[in-house]
Formats: C-alpha cells, structure tokens, sequence
C-alpha cells in the first residue's frame, strides 16, 4: 500500500500537467527534444529506450523518428504481466491498457541499453520517480543485470521537498524539463 503522501503529490503533479496551455505545451516539447538530442549526441549512446507519449508526458515522437533516421536502436516498452520488456520500435503502434499504444511483440533479443528516457509525473527529493503508480519502470530496471543511464524527462519540473519514494524507486542519473 503506497503512502498517502506520495499519492497526493502524484495527483498534484498530474492536475499541474494538464492545466499547461497548448501552445504553452508545443512549445516546451520543442526545447526538450532538443536538449534530449544534444544530450544522446553527446553521450554517443546507441542502444536507446526511449517511451510512446501519453498526452501529459513529453511528446517525443519527432526524437525517435530523428533517432530511427539516425541509425540508432530504438526501443520502447511492451508491457507484459507486472513490467515491461523492450521490443524495437516500429509501426503501426496498437492501443493497449491505460491508453498506452505499443508496437507489436517482438521476439528479437534487444542489445544492451545505453540510455533509458523514461517520463515522469514527478520526483521526490532525492530525485527518484513518481510516476502513475503501477510500479512497471521499477520493476523492469530491478530486473536488468545492468544499470543504463537513465534521464527522466517532464514539461515542468514538479519536485517534492519531501522523500517520498521507496528504496525500489528507480533515480535519475539526469532530469531534463524546459
């Protein structure tokens, strides 16, 4: 059972995000894709998991088609059971639980990641994730037998002074907003 007060900053985080206005929103996007790309350029990262947006993360769809172009691997969650696994992304996406839209399952074995992009509803003090509560990022990178860089990204930071996470709460390596 999570504490109540992790609950009540995740509910204010999300109704902080969805009050942002939609020129407001295209606009904060841009300049996020935009220091993603320099940081994976600078990182020289390969191997990329990167997520499909739901309306009140980053839109990152222009990030992968770069990436895709670049000849970079992308991946992106496929949820199975309690996590996810990756699979390479490629279209058509289909929608799936909690509106989440995913390519089709694939059985190749993805490389080793270099870098996870992974959204974020808010973080705590100590730079660990809240996100929407189903613990499935948490589980997955509990699961891998190597730890990747891992870069949270949000439209506007919504930080807690508070710790508010559990010691299996994934933690930033960097945090990228406007």
């Amino acid at each position: 059972m999570e504490n109540n007060h992790k609950g009540d900053f995740r509910k204010s985080c999300i109704k902080k995000l969805e009050f942002i206005g939609l020129f407001s929103k295209y606009y904060k996007n841009k300049i996020i894709v935009k220091k993603l790309e320099k940081f994976i350029k600078v990182s020289e990262s390969k191997n990329i998991l990167l997520y499909i947006p739901l309306g009140i993360e980053v839109d990152i769809k222009p990030l992968i088609l770069s990436l895709r172009k670049s000849k970079k691997n992308v991946y992106v969650p496929f949820m199975q059971g309690d996590s996810f696994k990756i699979v390479k992304y490629r279209l058509p996406l289909y929608k799936k639980r909690f509106g989440i839209k995913e390519p089709n399952n694939s059985f190749l074995k993805p490389k080793k990641l270099d870098l996870a992009i992974v959204p974020v509803v808010g973080v705590d003090s100590v730079y660990k994730r809240i996100g929407y509560g189903k613990g499935m990022y948490d589980r997955f990178f509990c699961r891998l037998n190597y730890k990747p860089t891992i870069v949270f990204t949000q439209l506007v930071l919504c930080k807690s002074e508070k710790v508010l996470s559990d010691n299996y709460d994934i933690q930033a390596d960097y945090i990228i907003t406007n």
